[in-house]
């Protein structure tokens, strides 16, 4: 039996509530500004450590993919991520549970096949299109920039 539209409508409602829209976005705010003021907080002690300022910078992004790697492998980031949601999608954590998750996923086909082949499995597509995006742009920049400069 085919549902009519109001009935279909009335399925769709009692399955998919309302979700609290301002809620979610200033919890995935606070949340992804809590990783940024993590982050600063890094860099700070990296620099306090006598290191310099790129130096720093580096040695802030290892850090957080540190970090990043080891709350998913303890199961912890897939748990914030549920509460959170787009908060901890701030790159560099995100990224790295991103690459991280498949890898503990498929840990028991070994090494090479499972760890190996299947780690980018969900992070490779953004390389994909993040290198195509800045292949492009960086043509895109090479045929304007004499008429800009």
């Amino acid at each position: 039996m085919k549902p009519d539209k109001e009935q279909y409508a009335r399925l769709l409602k009692q399955a998919c509530p309302r979700s609290p829209l301002l809620r979610d976005c200033l919890w995935a705010f606070f949340v992804g500004g809590g990783i940024c003021l993590l982050g600063e907080g890094i860099r700070t002690a990296w620099l306090a450590a006598g290191h310099t300022l790129s130096d720093a910078g580096a040695l802030t992004s290892a850090t957080l993919i540190v970090i990043s790697g080891v709350l998913t492998g303890l199961g912890w980031y897939q748990k914030l991520a549920s509460k959170a949601g787009a908060g901890t999608l701030v790159p560099i954590t995100g990224f790295a549970n991103a690459v991280v998750s498949p890898a503990i996923e498929f840990r028991c086909e070994g090494l090479v096949t499972g760890v190996g082949a299947r780690m980018f499995s969900i992070a490779g597509p953004v390389l994909v299109y993040g290198l195509l995006a800045s292949a492009v742009w960086g043509v895109i920049w090479w045929l304007i920039r004499p008429w800009l400069l």
